[in-house]
């Protein structure tokens, strides 16, 4: 497929290098202006680099969205009404009311459809069988190093830097306020929550642990089917500690998928 890629962050150049070397071929790049201009300077080798969806050309298959919650709020919308399907993994946007109503028009004014990337967590198919059915209760447990939570709200719940030997609980809430309160965090509940009960009925609770070095998240589902429980350690990517590595191959694997003539 003929592809366009938002953003050029650590998550971006993975996925672009992934894709080109499955023989897929990055056409354009939607990137800020003064972006555009420094890779303009460098020798980029890709053939169109714009600041604007009207200037992104109209030959390709798929747009693929990789800076973050922002970029899916200034560009979505526009890439939609354009008609041209758009892969994303900032699904923690879609707490947002508005955003997510926003987003539903526009892909039906322009006969499109936002493809979301699973992210950094597994076991999403089985939680959407699960739903079919009377599904009871689904909660997300998401656990960090406790300097993986400098930046965030909890901060001004716990000390980070001499949190002590035990692990401490910073936010225990419904998945929509921690999608809102931790938007740099989101995304992982955010996708739990849209494959299960929905951002209100999904319960989330946030921990910071000295004990663990990587990025810990588990899914526990109860309801008719029986229950479950899901747990993945995560690295991040070689070239940038705060992205996740499987988040950045969940985006290749979905676009992957839209070229199989037999897929999941």
């Amino acid at each position: 497929m003929k592809l366009g890629l938002i953003g050029n962050g650590a998550i971006a150049r993975y996925v672009m290098g992934a894709l080109e070397d499955t023989g897929h071929e990055i056409g354009s790049l939607l990137l800020r202006p003064e972006r555009v201009a420094e890779l303009a300077a460098e020798g980029s080798s890709i053939p169109s680099m714009v600041s604007s969806v009207s200037a992104i050309p109209s030959d390709l298959d798929l747009i693929v969205e990789c800076a973050g919650h922002q970029a899916l709020r200034q560009y979505g919308a526009e890439i939609l009404r354009r008609g041209l399907n758009l892969v994303t993994v900032s699904i923690g946007a879609l707490a947002d009311r508005d955003l997510e109503d926003e987003l539903t028009r526009a892909a039906q004014d322009g006969g499109a459809r936002l493809l979301l990337a699973s992210g950094a967590i597994g076991a999403l198919d089985a939680l959407r069988s699960a739903k079919v059915g009377d599904l009871a209760r689904v909660r997300y447990v998401g656990r960090k190093p406790p300097h993986g939570w400098l930046g965030s709200p909890a901060e001004s719940h716990l000390d980070l830097n001499n949190i002590g030997p035990e692990a401490q609980t910073h936010y225990a809430g419904s998945a929509r306020r921690a999608a809102l309160e931790y938007p740099k965090n989101a995304n992982v509940s955010a996708a739990v929550a849209l494959a299960g009960l929905g951002f209100d009925q999904t319960e989330v609770e946030l921990i910071a642990d000295p004990s663990i070095s990587e990025n810990i998240h588990e899914i526990h589902a109860e309801g008719e089917f029986g229950a479950f429980s899901f747990r993945i350690s995560g690295r991040a990517l070689s070239d940038n500690p705060r992205s996740s590595a499987l988040a950045a191959m969940s985006v290749v694997s979905r676009v992957a998928q839209e070229a199989q003539p037999i897929r999941f």
